[in-house]
């Protein structure tokens, strides 16, 4: 069982946004894309998600290929999204966010939602509260959450960091390093290059929509001129 994405192109308003990028992702393995703003991160993790077209290359989960499938089909396939921004249902509240996001599933709901509650004892305390009172932190856990009521095999999240304390931030993270302690494989689209390297043992890095590093996380970790390389090139391309 593997998350595959191989070569692919995504576009937007016919222009391509990501270019050649490719990845693999085994059960309790994670892997960083990292970059600065504007580089396609975002833009990779909507063509992974269905929301915007991949043009070249294929997606594939255990040899299926959900390539310009439709979000819920990916997601039933295996693959959850959590996209930037702390998406949640405002007006629903955290139980209602929840049973929504588990309607996917054929049986089992009650037994995926108190789950989730043991991994996020704050949403528990809170399960009557309207989403969208909750601070960004603990929408931040709705939205994770939201990925895992559908019990995927491999969760995509992009920005999981931005705009939080980083108390919040470290309970996050523990969260994430437990998910792949129990065999979730992990994308972490990232910002903070220090939190992803710290948790992910692959690393890409990307930069004007293409890749310009793809190899293992501690090279990065123990080099900074190769880090530095990768978001902004070599001296002489600058």
């Amino acid at each position: 069982m593997s998350f595959v994405v191989d070569n692919i192109t995504v576009t937007a308003e016919g222009r391509a946004v990501v270019r050649g990028l490719t990845l693999s992702v085994d059960p309790g393995a994670a892997v960083a894309i990292i970059g600065a703003n504007g580089a396609g991160k975002s833009e990779a993790v909507l063509g992974l998600a269905g929301v915007l077209p991949v043009t070249d290359g294929k997606v594939q989960i255990d040899g299926q290929d959900i390539t310009n499938q439709t979000p819920d089909s990916i997601r039933k396939a295996g693959v959850a999204v959590v996209p930037e921004g702390h998406q949640v249902l405002d007006r629903l509240t955290v139980d209602e966010n929840l049973r929504a996001a588990g309607a996917l599933l054929r049986e089992g709901l009650e037994d995926t939602l108190a789950d989730v509650y043991t991994r996020f004892p704050e949403l528990a305390e809170r399960k009557s509260q309207n989403a969208g009172s909750l601070s960004g932190g603990q929408q931040q856990m709705v939205a994770i959450s939201h990925a895992l009521m559908c019990r995927p095999k491999f969760l995509v999240i992009d920005e999981m960091s931005l705009g939080l304390a980083p108390l919040v931030v470290k309970r996050l993270i523990k969260a994430i390093e437990t998910l792949k302690a129990e065999g979730l494989g992990i994308v972490l689209i990232e910002q903070f290059t220090d939190l992803a390297l710290s948790v992910c043992e692959h690393a890409i890095i990307m930069r004007n929509a293409e890749v310009t590093y793809a190899g293992a996380s501690d090279v990065l970790r123990d080099n900074p001129k190769e880090l530095e390389k990768g978001y902004f090139g070599a001296p002489e391309d600058r």
